[in-house]
């Protein structure tokens, strides 16, 4: 670069200082450290580097930036309104973290353009990169590089690479050899608490080169050396790691290098102190125009890059198939596949457990949708996330439809979430219930974004049987449930299952878990014109006259509640059953209708698991529920099912108590 150039792009990190100590204060609350000591390294990647065009900002070649040390969101929304996203005037900045604002105090994905992800919970930000940075190749496998060529750039701090998630991200991306992506490393040693060798000493750069990154490191305010190591970068077939030495807060004379810049404003004195010694004679949130236009030269080049891939696309005879990836899914044609698969269920009425029926859905799923990816935590076989034909995706080879994701459950669902993120594709992922709490970070994180994963959850009860209380998740389905946007289904038969996977993968904004069991289940449903499912809950069994009581149930247990209404009826006691395969979906419902499937008689609950959750929306105070109160135990699912009582026989007792009153 020319001394005018470089002068510019110094003008351009010192802009984002100043924006970011502006905000902060005008909030009076914010982290301005890592924007001022990221400033010079941000300057230099978009000035030289990114390719973005704000007037398109979903571009599906663009370059994505991940700022994964979310709480320097100051940097983001710095550049996004120097950039010229007509969305993210200098009012938003003035408006930072205050009610109602694009910029709230972490970045936050679909409140405000050009914000790839939601970022805040640290390592979030570089796992679901990896998925980005994966979804980037597997779509150039398939398209080429006239129509996908893009990169992935993440901003991290010590915190990012402290949290535990991100050794699962680090590893799955050096070995799926990622070269697309390039991971900055905001090394400044500061924490809130102090210096991070108050709690770690790891050698970050021989963490990455063990776990197969190309490595580097750079004074992170020399912004030539930046250029050279991000250029570097770029010629490595692997993903790549730049360690930035920065000082926190540079450019507060005062404060730099301090834990003190970190999470707290300056303070007018200290802002002031800085304004001269960065040589800054602006008022505040003001920007010299010709600032302005370097920031905005890198928007204009972004243009000229889109218009001309624009033009490729147009020329190209892979148009319509791209365009078909990227668009939502076929609604109808899956509607017809599933429906036509039902069919077959309701004549040949298999008993199956519904992981297996869960599989069988999905090979109709599979051959209907052409960009579902699907992937399992090392537990493919118990899963049954692996259809016939799914060749699984490699360093060596992109064009397959399975990810081995390795022993990395949280790992996998924040990938999962950058998959879905990048567009192209429709994620989905398998473990074992139990195992939900190492994925509930990012399938929370996914829940607010509004990102439509899918989770696969097998093993969903005690009805596993012997692998014990550890691997029976009598608590998780509450927990899940408690998480908003989260649809959770807990499929009674095959039936059920096929319906959920269509709502599931039809869902625009909502991520699904798929609840399913272990154990061998009987298929309770017969065909319906409608999906019956979407309703949430529905009468499986109405009785001939008024309702004595309602049995309801999810899962496994709708086989008990049945049996539970033969012995009623057998006692002369009239029992319906309800079948409450979602609490979301029908805690959607008008409540005219919810009272119409529930009725006025004695309830009865039954699950598996524990009662949390169950009371306001199905149980009224009063009313019965047959599960667990405590930890489950290891032995042949039949012996745990009466030892704990959850028996059709327990359920017809607790009934005939409620319509006595006890007596």
């Amino acid at each position: 670069m020319t001394r005018m150039e470089t002068d510019a792009e110094a003008q351009m990190a010192t802009a984002i200082r100043v924006l970011a100590m502006d905000a902060v204060e005008a909030a009076k609350s914010g982290h301005p450290g890592a924007p001022m000591g990221m400033a010079d390294v941000a300057a230099v990647l978009f000035n030289r580097f990114m390719r973005i065009d704000p007037a398109d900002d979903k571009w599906p070649d663009r370059d994505r930036f991940v700022m994964s040390a979310g709480h320097g969101s100051m940097l983001v929304y710095a550049i996004n309104h120097m950039l010229g996203y007509d969305d993210m005037p200098v009012e938003q900045l003035r408006a930072f973290r205050q009610l109602g604002s694009r910029t709230a105090g972490h970045p936050e994905y679909g409140h405000a353009r050009g914000i790839e992800t939601t970022t805040g919970p640290l390592g979030q930000g570089i796992t679901t990169a990896v998925g980005m940075a994966l979804a980037e190749r597997m779509m150039n496998a398939r398209f080429g590089d006239d129509l996908v060529d893009h990169w992935t750039y993440v901003i991290c701090g010590d915190g990012c690479l402290m949290e535990g998630v991100s050794q699962e991200a680090i590893d799955f991306a050096g070995h799926q050899r990622l070269g697309r992506m390039v991971v900055l490393w905001d090394d400044n040693r500061i924490t809130i608490d102090g210096a991070t060798d108050l709690s770690t000493g790891t050698d970050q750069q021989a963490r990455f080169a063990a776990s197969g990154w190309h490595v580097q490191a750079v004074d992170g305010h020399d912004r030539e050396a930046v250029a050279r190591a991000i250029q570097a970068a770029r010629t490595d077939d692997r993903p790549s790691m730049i360690a930035c030495r920065t000082v926190i807060g540079y450019g507060a004379p005062n404060k730099q290098g301090s834990h003190d810049v970190h999470g707290a404003p300056l303070g007018k004195d200290e802002i002031e102190a800085a304004r001269q010694h960065l040589g800054w004679t602006h008022d505040p949130f003001e920007i010299p125009q010709a600032i302005l236009d370097s920031w905005r030269a890198v928007s204009a080049r972004g243009a000229t890059a889109r218009s001309a891939w624009q033009e490729r696309l147009t020329r190209s005879p892979l148009k319509p198939r791209f365009s078909a990836m990227l668009a939502a899914p076929d609604a109808s044609a899956l509607r017809r596949a599933i429906t036509e698969h039902a069919e077959r269920i309701a004549v040949e009425r298999p008993s199956v457990a519904t992981r297996k029926a869960s599989e069988m859905a999905l090979e109709v799923v599979n051959a209907t949708l052409p960009n579902t990816i699907g992937g399992s935590a090392d537990l493919t076989g118990s899963n049954n996330t692996r259809t016939k034909g799914m060749a699984a995706i490699t360093a060596a080879d992109r064009g397959g439809r399975y990810v081995h994701y390795g022993i990395r459950e949280h790992g996998m669902a924040a990938i999962m979430n950058g998959i879905a993120l990048h567009g192209g594709f429709i994620p989905y992922g398998g473990t074992f219930l139990a195992f939900s709490d190492y994925s509930r970070p990012a399938i929370r994180l996914g829940a607010l974004m509004g990102v439509p994963v899918v989770h696969v959850m097998t093993h969903d009860s005690i009805g596993l049987g012997e692998d014990g209380p550890t691997h029976q998740p009598v608590e998780h389905v509450a927990a899940l449930r408690a998480i908003p946007n989260l649809t959770v289904f807990r499929p009674a038969d095959a039936i059920e299952t096929a319906e959920a996977w269509e709502i599931a993968l039809t869902a625009p904004a909502t991520p699904s878990v798929l609840c399913l069991s272990r154990q061998n289940l009987p298929t309770v449903r017969d065909l319906a014109r409608v999906n019956m499912t979407r309703q949430g809950a529905y009468v499986l069994r109405e009785t001939q006259g008024p309702r004595d009581v309602t049995l309801i149930a999810t899962g496994s247990e709708v086989e008990l509640a049945l049996g539970a209404a033969d012995l009623l009826v057998a006692r002369g006691v009239a029992a319906a059953v309800v079948s409450a395969p979602s609490f979301e979906l029908f805690a959607a419902r008008p409540q005219v209708d919810r009272e119409e499937v529930l009725g006025a008689a004695p309830r009865i609950g039954i699950e598996a698991l524990i009662r949390q959750g169950w009371d306001g929306l199905f149980l009224r105070p009063g009313d019965g529920f047959i599960g667990m109160t405590g930890f489950g135990a290891s032995a042949p699912a039949p012996a745990l099912y009466r030892h704990f009582g959850i028996t059709a026989e327990a359920a017809a007792d607790l009934a005939q108590q409620l319509i006595t009153g006890g007596k």
